[in-house]
């Protein structure tokens, strides 16, 4: 998912990685669409997932270059497999007015736009375990 931060010019990619179980999102990283990007969202992963996971990405090249193979498996999304993000990124486009695409809410910072997006994770977090 992608928003912008002070102009359409300065795009920035949402990545992000839920546990399927527990529909908890565990990994947040915002920048940019590329290796840099599929890096800093592995190396947001808590350790444990790094060592037993499996994650379904799309065909994005950087995550080839990034995850290992063990720990990776590219699907279209016919498969299912990511279904359960592709629903999270609609809630959390719905929720946080500032990743709604003709909005008049937009960050002017880039840490105010990552605050909002890491504080609606927090939220979101916490209210499955009630």
């Amino acid at each position: 998912m992608w928003s912008f931060v002070g102009n359409k010019g300065n795009k920035q990619w949402i990545w992000l990685a839920l546990d399927v179980e527990t529909r908890e999102i565990v990994g947040v990283y915002v920048g940019q669409r590329s290796r840099d990007g599929a890096q800093g969202l592995w190396n947001a992963l808590l350790v444990v997932y790094r060592q037993c996971a499996v994650a379904y990405t799309d065909f994005w090249s950087a995550y080839d270059e990034v995850f290992p193979s063990k720990r990776h498996q590219s699907v279209g999304k016919g498969s299912g497999k990511t279904s359960y993000i592709e629903r999270f990124n609609c809630t959390l486009r719905q929720r946080v007015s500032r990743l709604v695409r003709k909005t008049l809410s937009f960050s002017k910072k880039l840490e105010n736009h990552i605050g909002a997006i890491w504080y609606f994770v927090y939220h979101y977090n916490a209210s499955l375990l009630v």
